[in-house]
């Protein structure tokens, strides 16, 4: 091992003394405010692991996993300490406030409610409106599609975090009432702690882009299959969507809606999606922008996990395609200046607790499945305006 401490890894759960020194050649305990994390080389008349060490660990009061590196078979393990009371009362909120402001805008995509410009929501988006309840119902197969994307998305975030017994905060949803065909600029979880190495950092930086898209596909199809031609407008084809009756908006194709839309649609030349079509596209999107390799964007955990020594160069190589992009659709701009200004003008990525531990081979593998997913999502551009 680099470091050993004479600590030794011993505990208790349910009046069950937990003690794996004779087990272990070496080891070295890090206290940090959520948990310790011990770093134990295992002997390796034990690194099976031997039956006797597997009902040591039967009764270990947290969460561990192997680590094959040179110097012989290691266990990571992790045990809690007090966990912090968490605040539902801003996070119940802020989801309701965002369910509220995606049905508004699914109810206009839908033309339930009419768009009458920059205050629509604080004209139409109130109880009493003339037919309210109907007229916000239009909204909900948006909405609740566009929420469940957006909320499996964090949760895989956070279930893979707390699997791992790292301190982090429920999602925080963004709700938007002005005028936005979308109604939310997404949501987030705080990973209140450092990680112990880059397999933790690549699990949770993996685990919300797969969630959100294995819940957008089925989405996107069944969209698609209650969508239908429409007559062009001014030269445009492929998939447009409508807001409050304006002209048509057209939306790029990625991999997977190209592939989709051709399979059920055959040859359409302009197809008017559906509302959940358009919750099943956004989903899509919200993949791809995630799964950026830059700054803390998930796809920055993701590099920065399975190249660190890498992640700074092609960090700034993608800020700059994306600045270039910006040719092609005006959001990159603006989606570059967050990424800047959210990582405080640094594209680089703060260090794991041990950035030295090796990447199993499945977690390279789970690395090359982000690239193909975000490969498969990328539209250059979004929307064609």
């Amino acid at each position: 091992m680099r470091e050993s401490y004479s600590r030794v890894p011993r505990t208790a759960s349910q009046g069950y003394a937990v003690d794996l020194s004779a087990f272990l050649v070496a080891w070295r305990t890090t206290s940090l405010p959520d948990r310790e994390v011990v770093d134990a080389l295992v002997h390796p008349a034990h690194a099976g692991p031997s039956p006797a060490l597997a009902a040591v660990l039967a009764h270990w009061p947290g969460s561990y996993y192997w680590s094959d590196e040179p110097d012989g078979r290691h266990l990571v393990l992790t045990r809690p300490l007090a966990r912090r009371r968490e605040r539902w009362a801003p996070h119940v909120v802020l989801f309701l406030a965002t369910l509220y402001t995606i049905t508004f805008a699914g109810a206009v995509l839908a033309g339930g409610i009419p768009y009458s410009g920059p205050l629509a929501f604080f004209t139409s988006g109130h109880p009493g409106y003339p037919g309210f309840l109907h007229a916000w119902s239009t909204g909900l197969p948006f909405s609740l599609s566009l929420i469940a994307i957006l909320l499996s998305h964090e949760l895989g975030h956070y279930v893979v975090a707390r699997r791992y017994q790292l301190d982090v905060s429920l999602p925080y949803f963004i709700p938007v009432p002005i005028p936005s065909f979308i109604g939310t600029m997404g949501a987030f979880i705080r990973l209140r702690t450092v990680v112990s190495d880059r397999r933790q950092l690549l699990d949770i930086g993996v685990a919300g882009p797969i969630a959100g898209f294995l819940v957008a596909l089925p989405l996107l199809v069944l969209g698609l299959t209650l969508s239908h031609a429409a007559t062009p407008e001014e030269g445009f084809h492929g998939l447009v969507v409508y807001f409050g009756g304006a002209p048509q908006i057209p939306l790029g194709d990625s991999l997977v809606s190209l592939a989709l839309r051709r399979l059920l649609l055959g040859h359409a030349v302009t197809i008017n999606v559906h509302p959940v079509a358009f919750a099943g596209w956004v989903g899509m999107f919200v993949t791809m922008l995630n799964l950026l390799p830059m700054g803390q964007l998930d796809g920055g955990h993701i590099l920065y996990a399975r190249l660190p020594q890498w992640h700074q160069r092609v960090a700034l190589a993608f800020w700059l395609l994306i600045v270039a992009l910006g040719t092609l659709w005006i959001g990159w701009y603006i989606w570059g200046g967050l990424v800047l200004l959210l990582s405080r003008g640094r594209l680089g990525h703060p260090p794991a607790l041990d950035a030295q531990r090796p990447l199993p081979a499945s977690r390279r593998l789970l690395a090359w499945a982000a690239l193909l997913l975000f490969v498969i999502t990328f539209a250059p551009a979004p929307f064609r305006i």
